[in-house]
């Protein structure tokens, strides 16, 4: 079967967004899928009303593959403010405290060393996180604390940028699920002044490169170019997408040929010569190495699909 045309354009990649302050991730979202007129899209990881920076729209088919995304490494650059404790832990909260700020740089330094490496973070009650179906911050908001599991974290770079009396910014690179602004509620604490985020930019997820990122403003008027010249709007738009295998770029690749990938698109698991013997991998078919979607290696050593993309544009 071919796709249906539904509602929008049968349109395949990912959009590397610099998300904007001001507005929420399915926001951004929603935007981007007007401009496209995406029949489909999704996002890769929610980023704070007041956090900017890099935000992967898959579009499509790509959006098979958004939780390896999701799953990423992320990097930001964080400024938080000492002295003030709040709701959410950032600058969109109520003020829970105010103490005043004693700290030095050798404080600082020997406080921000206790959250290098793994350790267990307790989620804020303002995250998008569920709890018996519903997201934590509906329960803050109505006053309402549950109780919250502690996560294994993995912060592999905390690189202190500036310490200016009350500010710190900081450069952080952590593994999925990583709350940067449960860290600096968690710093502040530590440094017994307690903190909260005023600037938040994610800089990197995954491999992604920070330049290929894309504005809001840039792609409507792009939008608006085509339409004054009486052009498919597709044509300015689509050259900013990145490849959909992008999100699984570091799986490795089985490539094969035709007739093997014929037999697999049906469903059926198939014998390639040099495969891995276990794991996901990245399926490629012929010298064009065109991405079909990914595999499983079974217990026979072969070759079975696992999430295929719909390569019939219908």
């Amino acid at each position: 079967m071919g796709r249906r045309r539904n509602r929008g354009r049968l349109i395949d990649g990912i959009l590397l967004l610099d998300k904007p302050a001001g507005i929420s991730s399915n926001d951004a979202l929603q935007k981007v899928k007007r401009v496209y007129n995406a029949a489909k899209a999704g996002h890769t990881g929610a980023l704070d009303p007041l956090a900017t920076g890099m935000l992967p729209i898959c579009l499509g088919e790509a959006t098979k593959f958004s939780q390896f995304l999701l799953d990423a490494d992320k990097r930001y650059t964080v400024v938080a403010k000492l002295g003030v404790r709040t709701t959410t832990s950032d600058a969109d909260g109520e003020v829970v405290s105010e103490r005043p700020v004693n700290v030095n740089l050798d404080q600082l330094n020997e406080a921000l060393e206790g959250f290098r490496g793994e350790s267990m973070q307790v989620p804020s009650m303002y995250s998008a996180l569920k709890y018996q179906g519903q997201p934590l911050y509906k329960y803050a908001r109505e006053g309402i604390e549950v109780p919250r599991e502690a996560r294994p974290i993995n912060v592999y770079e905390l690189i202190l940028n500036r310490f200016d009396g009350d500010e710190v910014e900081l450069d952080v690179h952590v593994s999925k699920g990583t709350y940067i602004r449960t860290i600096v509620d968690d710093l502040g604490e530590v440094l017994g002044c307690g903190a909260h985020v005023i600037v938040l930019r994610r800089t990197q997820v995954a491999g992604y490169p920070y330049e290929r990122m894309v504005q809001l403003e840039q792609i409507e008027n792009l939008l608006e170019q085509a339409l004054d010249q009486g052009r498919k709007p597709k044509e300015l738009l689509d050259p900013l997408l990145l490849p959909m295998d992008t999100a699984v770029a570091t799986l490795p690749e089985v490539n094969m040929g035709d007739v093997v990938a014929g037999y697999l698109l049906q469903g059926q698991a198939v014998q390639v010569p040099r495969a891995p013997e276990t794991g996901t991998v990245r399926l490629t078919v012929g010298p064009q190495r065109v991405f079909i979607g990914l595999g499983q290696i079974d217990e026979d050593g072969l070759v079975a699909p696992k999430r295929l993309i719909n390569i019939q544009q219908g």
